[in-house]
């Protein structure tokens, strides 16, 4: 059965998959989003092994509003028990819309990402979570306790993002995947726990992209794909010297990365994630959904490469 796959993939869902720029969050909105990302993954699923991960930050800010509404009449609901329930919320949708389209069970897995209780991140939140504010209802959050951040010229409320080291689960995660089943893991991240005399959640948020990288180095994955809404990366985003970047070397692109060509609140994240896998000696690929098949032809997205 093992010999009729290529290679393992890890898959990096970015937020857009679940929910577009715009749209309202809902549970209908993100099943009709998650139906087309199992269309895609699909087609991939009947030649490789797939891990699937995803983002939460819509998902888990909306607990985290719902907690603080409920504040009196329900138990109170720390941030890292807020992504594990958002990991089994999302890992629901995904595994449901995979199993239509490749009529067999998906599985998808709580994820525990260990990180150090002393990271810098913890002295400089910067992991938005949950919707937009104004500027007036930012300073009354601020008010409350929460640091805030002004991002595409709104206010969001951020959240400290230590660095993953390693995930819990990998061995079992690989397992299943070179089994052929397809495997939902490090939803959000992955659930930051710290270990001292065992395993503690704490409360933070994991870069998607990040823990994506740390877990296909863990199961050896050959190929990392970043999808997100842009076909690729570029050189001066946005601007009239706006440049496509196709095939590049590690070394090249971290000189990108230093130069300030990847915002980090947007790309930065995903090109780390990308050199930091491929100096394990992967290939890491950041492109989007309608660009996919031809970015593993080498024909589009950004493709990282040590």
């Amino acid at each position: 059965m093992l010999n009729q796959y290529i290679v393992m993939l890890v898959i990096a869902l970015g937020g857009n998959a679940l929910l577009r720029r715009g749209e309202r969050l809902s549970v209908d909105a993100q099943k009709r989003n998650a139906r087309n990302a199992a269309k895609s993954v699909a087609k991939l699923a009947k030649k490789h092994q797939l891990v699937i991960t995803h983002g939460n930050g819509p998902q888990v800010g909306n607990i985290m509003i719902q907690v603080e509404a409920a504040l009196g009449k329900a138990y109170p609901v720390p941030l890292h028990v807020a992504v594990a329930e958002s990991e089994g919320e999302i890992g629901y949708l995904l595994e449901q819309a995979l199993y239509n389209e490749l009529k067999r069970p998906a599985v998808s897995i709580l994820t525990q990402v260990i990180v150090d209780k002393k990271d810098p991140a913890f002295r400089n939140p910067t992991k938005p979570i949950g919707p937009y504010y104004s500027k007036k209802e930012s300073v009354v959050l601020k008010r409350k306790g929460y640091a805030m951040k002004k991002i595409n010229g709104g206010y969001r409320r951020v959240v400290a993002s230590p660095k993953p080291l390693r995930v819990v689960e990998a061995p079992i995660i690989r397992k299943l995947a070179s089994m052929g089943v397809v495997t939902i893991a490090a939803g959000g991240g992955g659930i930051p726990v710290f270990k001292k005399n065992g395993l503690h959640g704490i409360d933070a948020v994991v870069d998607k992209d990040m823990a994506s990288a740390c877990l296909a180095k863990s199961i050896g994955a050959k190929m990392l794909l970043i999808l997100t809404d842009v076909p690729c990366a570029y050189m001066n985003y946005g601007k009239k010297n706006q440049k496509a970047l196709n095939k590049i070397s590690v070394k090249d692109v971290k000189k990108l990365l230093n130069e300030g060509h990847f915002p980090e609140g947007s790309m930065g994240p995903k090109i780390e994630a990308a050199v930091e896998f491929a100096e394990a000696g992967g290939e890491a690929i950041i492109t989007n959904f309608s660009s996919l098949r031809e970015a593993l032809r080498g024909k589009a997205g950004t493709t990282v490469m040590r």
